[in-house]
């Protein structure tokens, strides 16, 4: 009989296991008491502050299945009742992105005919899957950014199998999020309730719900890994604070779905993994509800969202760093680098840093202002300010910033301002560059299915942007559609190798290669096109 429990108990996971395992030595309460749908009357939510956007009754539970053990039947009975109370809510999202694709020809050999040569440009369909979740009855649907991003036809699936069109209401790349609108009728939509993400504790039950491969209505489970993480923002120079990470498994097509905690209230956007297979590896990261509550209503107000801007760049003081300013080794704060020309910082009088510095093999600068609080909350580091700014800050407040200057503390008033839209910054900042492509990081997935030389890294040029330097210089785009582990590519596409002998595996390698260079730089582009390794000279320009 015990034998029996204890293997009915390890099949429901590790987690379950370690759980029971403290249960009956005493050492915590009892699980029954954590779990939303037993004994609720006495129940207190971890999320207190809970803000929902529509609020909905969950039943308790009156079946229990027969033969479970009393904590594997509070257990399950919670799982079932938030995919009950949540799935509704959750909806596939597929978009269609029609690209104009130039006929490759045969540059190598220039006696062979090219049937292709002559023909116009020649469309193709692009398509991709991501998830959504239901806002308001008004229609409000919210998704990842990326999931709809450029796209020219967006159908919403719901969960029971109901499809209808969508379009477009707004969107901030700054923030991964997006916000499309679909015409049915209320009684369709079942809007969310949020968390307050802020009170999320690493360890608590994480529930997945979404789409991951296509497969509609998924719901996995895991637990909170950690919280405060940082996400770089697509292909802008920002970063998305306070992001969740979590061991739920989370796939391609989950993007845009729920994390949802043990009430069925949604702690934040799935966004993101980390995985050299683009499958699940335990690390996912997923946007937090108190962004996705200060962002939403603007996009669909405005359909922007305006972010609070200082004009800094900046790290993280070390013991490294601060000695080579001669500060006390256990100081913390953000240094600032860079202010931009113009600027809030700028216009207030804050100091970038200026001194050039070799640290464990790499060179720093310092020097700069040292941030160690905004409005008196203590900034321990870059990623502080950061989501002090994307948080708790608007356009046109002004913040009292605390900085040590020559080891000395002094507080300095800004008044920040809307940031800059990509263009602006590109005109003010100098140095911003670009190529003209969009691409996809090669993996072992990606490499195996197109058949290049294995352990081959870089990055497959998608799209090439027209009169763009890549498109100047005659880098080529892909032509094929292929599926590929259930991730839409397009094959054919010149592969970026290097830059400068720069070896290029990542689109961070690929930033931080262009952010060295100036409007009219030449580049050596070592690229892998037809099996064949060539280089290419690219001639910078600003970006548009």
């Amino acid at each position: 009989m015990e034998k029996t429990m204890w293997r009915t108990i390890f099949k429901t996971g590790l987690i379950l296991l370690v759980v029971f395992s403290l249960t009956a030595c005493n050492a915590f309460p009892s699980i029954l008491e954590s779990l939303p749908f037993v004994n609720a009357g006495n129940q207190t939510s971890k999320v207190e502050k809970s803000t929902p956007v529509a609020q909905e009754t969950v039943p308790t539970p009156t079946a229990v299945a027969p033969g479970a053990s009393g904590v594997l039947a509070a257990y399950e009975g919670t799982l079932e009742q938030v995919y009950q109370k949540v799935n509704p809510s959750v909806v596939s999202i597929r978009v269609v992105t029609e690209v104009s694709v130039v006929p490759q020809s045969f540059p190598d050999f220039p006696f062979f005919f090219d049937p292709f040569n002559d023909l116009p440009d020649t469309p193709q369909v692009q398509e991709g899957l991501g998830s959504g979740f239901v806002w308001d009855q008004e229609g409000h649907i919210v998704t990842n950014n990326h999931v709809v991003e450029g796209a020219d036809k967006i159908e919403v699936t719901f969960s029971d199998g109901y499809i209808v069109p969508a379009e477009l209401v707004g969107a901030d790349p700054y923030t991964d999020l997006a916000v499309i609108k679909v015409d049915v009728s209320a009684d369709r939509l079942v809007p969310v309730t949020l968390a307050d993400s802020s009170q999320v504790q690493v360890g608590q039950l994480a529930i997945a719900i979404g789409n991951p491969f296509g497969l509609s209505n998924t719901m996995t489970v895991g637990i909170v890994s950690a919280t405060g993480r940082t996400l770089p923002a697509g292909e802008t120079r920002y970063s998305i604070p306070e992001v969740i990470q979590t061991d739920a498994p989370i796939n391609p097509g989950n993007s845009g779905g729920v994390l949802v905690d043990a009430q069925g209230n949604v702690m934040g956007v799935t966004a993101a993994i980390e995985s050299t297979t683009r499958s699940n590896a335990g690390i996912g990261f997923v946007i937090p509800s108190v962004i996705v509550r200060k962002v939403v209503p603007s996009l669909i107000a405005d359909g922007k969202y305006q972010h609070a801007w200082l004009g800094i760049t900046g790290t993280s003081l070390t013991p490294s760093i601060a000695k080579a300013m001669d500060l006390d080794p256990e100081q913390r704060g953000a240094l600032i680098v860079e202010v931009t020309k113009d600027s809030p910082a700028d216009k207030a009088g804050l100091r970038g840093s200026t001194e050039r510095v070799e640290l464990d093999g790499s060179t720093a600068m310092v020097g700069g202002d040292v941030i160690t609080a905004i409005n008196g909350e203590p900034t321990q580091t870059i990623e502080d300010v950061i989501a002090y700014l994307a948080i708790k800050a608007n356009v046109g407040d002004t913040v009292e910033i605390t900085i040590l200057r020559g080891g000395k503390e002094k507080t300095i008033s800004v008044t920040l301002e809307a940031r800059p839209s990509s263009s602006a910054r590109a005109s003010a900042v100098s140095g911003e560059v670009y190529l003209g492509i969009t691409g996809v990081v090669l993996d072992e997935a990606l490499v195996e299915g197109l058949k290049l030389p294995k352990d081959t890294t870089g990055i497959l040029i998608q799209r090439v942007q027209a009169d763009s330097p890549a498109d100047k210089a005659g880098l080529r785009g892909g032509t094929r559609p292929v599926s590929i582990n259930g991730r839409m590519v397009l094959a054919g596409g010149d592969v970026i190798l290097a830059i400068d002998d720069q070896a290029i595996t990542s689109l961070k390698d690929l930033q931080d290669v262009l952010a060295q260079h100036s409007p009219g730089d030449v580049v050596n582009v070592t690229i892998l096109r037809n099996g064949r390794e060539r280089t290419v000279e690219v001639t910078l320009e600003a970006r548009p």
